[in-house]
């Protein structure tokens, strides 16, 4: 027995992917697809980041708001912003209006840099490090079968938190796993996967 359900189009998708009409792109053409490259992952850690405590698809309906706002999240952008464009954050209605994790973004930024500077291969290689192997991960068939942490993401978000980023705990690494592809939590019978 699968929790994947068929939508008006006939095809079969984890039932999150049906629960709104943004999602039903996002599931079938984002989600769960390899995503690569230090300022796109920066990206996906920063929205993680602003989803924690909310839902997903208010991240999602202000992702192009987010995108203006943090200068496409383009690392070097980001880590150059003064107290003056995080007090401009605070005013943006295009995005979540939260002290913390404006700022966390610009901190994570920074840290970003530096990791660039540090690590070979950078942010890309540090998260992408921590990819399970996916022969050991059977296809989930109930949403029940889908965690909220793994070993990995608790070992990952200890690894971010060590280069100085912030708000990247467990859960918050393990769904920026599952969104950037290193993992892949579509159900069994979801024509996704």
């Amino acid at each position: 027995m699968s929790d994947a359900i068929v939508g008006p189009d006939g095809l079969a998708r984890c039932p999150w992917g049906l629960s709104a009409p943004d999602y039903v792109t996002y599931h079938d053409t984002e989600w769960g697809r390899p995503v690569h490259g230090d300022d796109a992952l920066f990206e996906r850690t920063c929205l993680e980041a602003f989803q924690s405590g909310l839902s997903w698809i208010t991240i999602l309906r202000r992702r192009e708001g987010f995108r203006a706002a943090f200068d496409g999240f383009k690392i070097d952008a980001v880590a150059g912003f003064t107290a003056e464009d995080e007090a401009r954050l605070l005013l943006d209605p295009g995005i979540i209006r939260n002290r913390a994790k404006i700022a966390a973004s610009v901190a994570n930024a920074r840290a970003a840099q530096v990791l660039r500077d540090s690590y070979d291969g950078g942010l890309d290689a540090l998260i992408w490090s921590f990819a399970p192997d996916p022969a050991t991960r059977p296809a989930p068939r109930r949403l029940a079968d889908v965690p909220a942490t793994t070993p990995e993401s608790v070992a990952l978000a200890k690894a971010l938190k060590s280069h100085g980023f912030r708000f990247v705990g467990p859960t918050t690494a393990y769904a920026l796993m599952q969104a950037c592809g290193l993992v892949n939590d579509h159900l069994a019978d979801c024509s996704a996967r």
